[in-house]
């Protein structure tokens, strides 16, 4: 295993996360699932410069994205933007896409539960068919019941994996499974053979370590279970604006260069823009807590 982390909790240029990261030890990236914001090229050369890899990148399933969507011309935009992940990770020499199959922040469905389900298969079926051409590997992301309605637990994402191909997986996240799984770690154990990514917060959504978590038990299970890839930290906490804020100093008050993306998210997750210094202390905590679990 080895340590990798996302970019999209940060608005700030791709190359200034990629110099923080690898100085401190960091072995990959998660891209973030904007490719409209790169050029392959330019970003092959940063990680080539900076010694890192692509892991992957994960969808950014805002308003208009949805695989599991009744409008057929919605899903298929969702098809297509998915795919267009898949062909960034190829040529950034990427591992796998992580998908969230649903909109997030919808909670209402749009369907039958039985239609749904079809949907989402062969929007899935015709994704995977792409990564498979491409050598991308896909790993359905499970996130918790206040952000989608539609998959919340290993057992589920497992399901949907199966039905979309021999090679598709699940991306599982330990901050998730905390809120969802009666048991996480027999969830793990489960999805063992088809766990292509890991993704991680502390039960608070602060950096590993900075919550009640048991980080040592969690990479335990993952040994144990075989799991070599990366695990990739992915916290977002949602920033006090009160005077009892334990961390004085971090909320950018002015945050500039936040793609609607990033901007939307930040709102529907009740966070703020970080300063440079609070989000490198998180970059570093995370480190620390989990490098030597490894």
């Amino acid at each position: 295993m080895h340590l990798s982390i996302h970019n999209w909790m940060r608005a700030e240029p791709l190359e200034t996360t990629l110099r923080r990261i690898s100085s401190m030890g960091y072995g990959s990236i998660e891209i973030m699932g904007a490719p409209q914001l790169y050029d392959t090229k330019v970003v092959r050369q940063q990680l080539k410069d900076y010694g890192l890899k692509c892991w992957g990148s994960v969808t950014l399933m805002e308003d208009g994205l949805n695989l599991l969507s009744a409008d057929p011309d919605e899903r298929a935009n969702s098809v297509t933007y998915v795919k267009s992940l898949v062909d960034m990770v190829k040529e950034l020499d990427g591992h796998m896409v992580s998908v969230v199959p649903g909109t997030v922040g919808k909670i209402v469905p749009d369907g039958r539960p039985e239609e749904e389900w079809k949907w989402a298969v062969a929007s899935m079926q015709e994704i995977y068919a792409h990564a498979e051409k491409a050598g991308v590997l896909l790993g359905i992301e499970p996130i918790n019941r206040f952000e989608t309605y539609f998959v919340n637990r290993a057992d589920q994402a497992y399901a949907l994996a199966e039905a979309t191909g021999e090679n598709c997986g699940v991306c599982l996240d330990i901050f998730h499974m905390n809120l969802e799984e009666a048991d996480w770690a027999a969830a793990l154990r489960r999805s063992a053979d088809r766990l292509h990514g890991f993704h991680v917060a502390d039960n608070n959504r602060m950096a590993p370590g900075m919550g009640s978590l048991d980080w040592a038990a969690i990479i335990g299970v993952l040994k144990e279970i075989g799991y070599d890839g990366a695990v990739s930290v992915e916290f977002c906490p949602p920033l006090d604006r009160t005077p009892a804020n334990p961390y004085p100093g971090s909320i950018d008050t002015n945050p500039v260069g936040l793609s609607p993306e990033q901007k939307k998210f930040l709102e529907d997750h009740g966070s703020s823009a970080f300063t440079e210094e609070f989000y490198a202390q998180l970059t570093q905590t995370s480190l620390d807590t989990l490098q030597p679990l490894l």
